[in-house]
C-alpha cells in the first residue's frame, strides 16, 4: 500500500493547516459560545469562498482542470487517501465548522456516482465558481431510525410528470439553507432496498416545508436539521440516474450504501482529528502545570496517540482500497467503528488532566469533549458497524 498523496493534495494540506489556525477554529469557538451555527451572510463563509471553498469536484466536459475557476475546493482531494487526511485536519482544528463551509456537501457523492450527466451539470455546474456561498444537503436519517438506512419510511409515488414524496427527514447538515437536498424515499417498503429512489429536491419545492435546526450538544457550528415533505411535487427530471438505473437490482440503496463506504473512512478520519486536538491540548495543559513528570499521565497519553495512530492507519487502508477500486466495505466499516472510540478515550483522557477546572466550560478540551460525540453515530454508529463486519465473517449478505 502506498499513502503517499499528489503535490496538489500536500499543497492543500498546507493550505487546511493555515486556515484552520487562522479562520477555522476561531469561527467553530465563536459559533459554539454563541449556540447557534454561523449565519449564511457571516463573513467568515465570503472569505472561505475566497480561498476557494464551496466549490465541487465535478467539472463541466471539456473544461480546463488547471483553469484557477475550476480548481476543486481546498477540502476536496484527489483521491481517497488525501480525502481522510484532509478531514483529519480540518477536524481537528473544528470538525462543525468543517461541515458548516458552503458547498454540496454530502449532496454531492450520490449526484456524481447516481446522476445523469444533465443532472450533475444542472445541479453542480452552480458550485464550479460560486459567487457567493452557496449549499446542497443530503438527507437520509428519518425520526424513526437512521442506522437501519434499508428500512427508511418516507413514500414516493408517480402522479404523471411528478414524483410526490410524503414523509419526514431529521439531522440533515444544512439542509435548511440548501439550494437542494438529495432525498431518499421508498416507492413500496415491502420491496425493502429494491424499492429505494433517490430525488432532488430544489429550495422552494412545494410540500417541503418545517426547517427545525435540532439543539445538539456538540459541532454547533452547522445545523443538524429536520423537515417534512408533505405532498412534495418534485419534477420527474429530479429522480437521479432516471428510471433506467433502478432497473437494476437495489440500485437506489446501492447508490446511498457507495456514499457510505466512500465516505466512512474520511469520518474516521475526522475523529482522529479531535482526538489529536484533544491530546495536543492536554499534553499543553500537562506542560504548563507541572504534570509533565508523572509517569501514569505519559503512559496514558501515549497509549491514546497509539490508538489513533492504528486508527488512522486503517481509515487510510480503507481509503486505498477505494482508489484502487476495490471493495472496501469492511474495511471501511472497521475504520469507522474504530477511530471514534479512540478519539473519545483521547477526548477523557484531556478532560481528565484538566481536573476540576474541565466543567467549567471555558476551554477547548471541554468543546472537543462534547464535539467527538457524535462521530461514533453520524454515517452508520459503532453498532451498525460491527454488524456489517459480522456478517461478512460468517458469510450473509450486507
Amino acid at each position: 500500500m502506498d499513502f503517499s498523496i499528489a503535490p496538489e493534495d500536500q499543497q492543500r494540506l498546507q493550505t487546511l493547516h493555515r486556515l484552520g489556525r487562522e479562520e477555522m477554529r476561531p469561527a467553530g469557538w465563536r459559533a459554539d459560545r454563541a449556540g447557534a451555527p454561523l449565519p449564511v451572510d457571516d463573513p467568515f463563509f465570503v472569505r472561505m469562498l475566497a480561498e476557494g471553498f464551496g466549490r465541487t469536484r465535478w467539472r463541466p466536459p471539456g473544461a480546463d482542470a488547471s483553469s484557477e475557476e475550476t480548481q476543486a475546493a481546498p477540502n476536496k482531494a484527489s483521491s481517497a487517501v488525501a480525502q481522510v487526511l484532509l478531514a483529519e485536519e480540518g477536524a481537528y482544528w473544528d470538525r462543525g465548522i468543517g461541515v458548516a463551509l458552503p458547498g454540496p456537501g454530502l449532496g454531492e457523492p450520490p449526484i456524481l456516482s447516481m446522476g445523469t450527466p444533465e443532472q450533475k451539470e444542472r445541479f453542480l455546474s452552480p458550485f464550479v465558481n460560486p459567487a457567493r456561498p452557496i449549499w446542497g444537503a443530503f438527507a437520509m436519517t428519518e425520526p424513526s431510525g437512521g442506522s437501519d438506512v434499508a428500512n427508511i419510511k418516507t413514500r414516493a409515488r408517480r402522479e404523471g410528470d411528478h414524483w410526490v414524496l410524503d414523509g419526514a427527514k431529521s439531522f440533515s447538515g444544512n439542509s435548511g439553507r440548501a439550494e437542494w437536498i438529495v432525498v431518499f424515499a421508498t416507492i413500496d417498503p415491502a420491496l425493502g432496498r429494491a424499492g429505494h429512489r433517490a430525488f432532488v429536491i430544489e429550495r422552494g419545492t412545494p410540500g417541503l416545508a418545517d426547517f427545525r435546526i435540532e439543539k445538539k450538544m456538540g459541532l454547533k457550528a452547522y445545523e443538524s436539521t429536520s423537515f417534512f415533505l408533505a405532498d412534495c411535487r418534485v419534477p420527474a427530471a429530479n429522480m437521479l440516474g432516471g428510471e433506467a438505473y433502478y432497473t437494476q437490482r437495489s440500485g437506489g440503496f446501492k447508490g446511498a450504501m457507495n456514499t457510505f463506504n466512500a465516505g466512512r473512512p474520511a469520518i474516521a478520519g475526522m475523529a482522529v482529528g479531535i482526538g489529536r486536538a484533544a491530546l495536543d491540548e492536554a499534553a499543553a495543559f500537562m506542560q504548563a502545570h507541572g504534570l509533565a513528570s508523572d509517569l501514569r499521565l505519559r503512559d496514558r497519553l501515549e497509549r491514546s496517540r497509539r490508538k489513533l495512530k492504528a486508527a488512522l492507519l486503517l481509515a487510510l487502508r480503507a481509503a486505498w482500497l477505494a482508489d484502487q477500486r476495490q471493495p472496501n466495505m469492511v474495511e471501511a466499516s472497521a475504520s469507522k467503528a474504530l477511530a471514534p472510540p479512540a478519539a473519545f478515550e483521547a477526548a477523557s483522557f484531556a478532560m481528565e488532566v484538566m481536573g476540576l477546572a474541565a466543567g467549567r466550560g471555558d476551554h477547548l478540551i471541554e468543546k472537543l469533549f462534547r464535539d467527538v460525540k457524535a462521530l461514533d453515530i453520524v454515517e452508520g454508529t459503532g453498532q451498525i458497524q460491527r454488524v456489517v463486519m459480522a456478517r461478512h465473517l460468517v458469510g450473509l449478505p450486507n
